[in-house]
């Protein structure tokens, strides 16, 4: 398919672009940029007073095949990215069985190809079933085509097997994906540990127990000289830990997801499982951390964490429900609520947090529009007023905490590799 994307005020934070701009894309890639390209040949898609960016990336995603087909497919979850205006996903290993051998990765791209609609990426295993105790192979994920490693979900608890993680990564240019917590602090709590806790009865979650093994992991990090990507920060106490090791020259990358950016602990007074998550929706105190530390480039980029568990699972008393919610559909919404209408980013510095940053951080050729690169675009309606709806979803599970809200800002065209893949007009 021929596209012109004409008249929109495209924002392209790596080339320090943010002006009206006319993109070309032919043959799967952009083939003009400019002021005034004519529409011969090319399928009109008329861009004014719209926000034309880079494909917006997420990398934190899970997408439950093989295993869990019944939560998401590999189908279904793209076509949820794809209506968030995400052109690609990393999706985490926590399926089964675990993305620590060549086969599985194999399978996951031969379904992603299948199904035709954004670009995956698997994330591979650290360790061979996540198990913490010894290292997966990682040359043989490395060249199947994973783009990183990680026992999301867990964590790697053996300080000697993350610290042999850290070093042979560097073997292959890979981050190492860590999941912060000490499950020896976390056991058997169910949500943030503090007033609210105690006052409804449910056991507690520490922030120690993030923090602490943030602060083993980067001192891991200034030994081997290793990638080290903090996934979902949640903490102030990690906030802080995180921007020292940044002044001190620590090769660290973090994100956050847009739930712990936008709500905290309070939200649990309803006893909803669908706010329940890990790590735990903290206190204010911690939400306005998380902020600050996307305002200052302390925390690099914002991944959704897409987690879809069925309502038979997420319907049974607070204590038993899995962790999790689907966040793919809601995250830019919430980013552009959260964010921009309250002044936190400015929309360049969000679109460098959801597309350039996880490229630069996963090493993927994407996060720009420049003449010749992969026609994966993302086209905002910052103006399109919205409310969440559960029979709207795309994604096969429904398990968000967000349902009923109002939102502004969508994506209301989603294009990958030069194909509209999404479009909401």
């Amino acid at each position: 398919m021929s596209l012109l994307i004409k008249g929109g005020r495209v924002i392209d934070p790596a080339n320090k672009v943010d002006k009206i701009v006319d993109i070309a894309i032919e043959k799967g890639r952009i083939s003009q940029l400019g002021s005034d390209i004519k529409p011969e040949g090319l399928k009109l898609i008329d861009a004014r007073g719209l926000i034309v960016t880079p494909g917006l990336i997420d990398m934190h995603t899970h997408l439950r095949e093989p295993g869990r087909e019944d939560e998401e497919t590999i189908l279904s979850g793209s076509r949820a990215a794809s209506k968030g205006g995400f052109t690609s996903v990393c999706v985490m290993p926590n399926t089964e069985p675990a993305i620590d051998k060549e086969a599985v990765v194999e399978f996951i791209l031969s379904k992603a190809q299948q199904a035709g609609v954004v670009n995956v990426y698997p994330i591979g295993a650290i360790t061979r079933g996540r198990a913490g105790k010894i290292l997966a192979e990682m040359g043989e994920l490395k060249r199947a085509g994973v783009v990183g490693l990680s026992d999301d979900g867990n964590p790697v608890e053996d300080s000697r097997v993350m610290r042999r993680a850290l070093e042979y990564s560097k073997m292959f240019n890979l981050p190492i994906i860590s999941h912060c917590e000490d499950k020896q602090l976390s056991a058997g709590g169910v949500m943030n540990e503090g007033w609210v806790s105690t006052a409804l009865g449910l056991r507690g979650i520490p922030c120690i127990c993030e923090e602490h093994i943030v602060a083993r992991d980067i001192s891991l990090a200034v030994l081997t000289g290793g990638r080290l990507h903090i996934a979902h920060v949640s903490s102030a106490g990690s906030v802080k830990i995180i921007k020292q090791a940044k002044k001190d020259g620590v090769n660290v990358t973090a994100e956050a997801t847009p739930h712990h950016f936008t709500l905290n602990d309070e939200n649990l007074r309803s006893f909803s499982t669908n706010y329940k998550v890990n790590p735990p929706l903290r206190t204010d105190k911690d939400v306005d951390a998380v902020k600050q530390a996307l305002a200052d480039g302390v925390i690099d980029a914002i991944a959704s964490d897409h987690a879809p568990h069925s309502e038979e699972e997420k319907s049974v008393e607070f204590d038993y429900a899995p962790f999790g919610i689907i966040g793919l559909e809601t995250a830019l919404g919430l980013a552009i609520r959260e964010l921009i209408e309250k002044k936190i980013l400015t929309l360049s510095q969000l679109i460098e947090k959801m597309s350039v940053n996880p490229a630069r951080i996963l090493g993927l050729n994407k996060g720009r529009l420049d003449i010749g690169a992969e026609g994966d675009v993302t086209i905002i309606d910052l103006k399109r007023d919205w409310v969440v709806k559960e029979k709207e979803f795309r994604s096969k599970s429904k398990n968000s905490p967000f349902i009923g809200e109002r939102l502004k800002g969508m994506a209301v065209i989603t294009i990958c590799r030069g194909k509209v893949v999404y479009d909401a007009q």
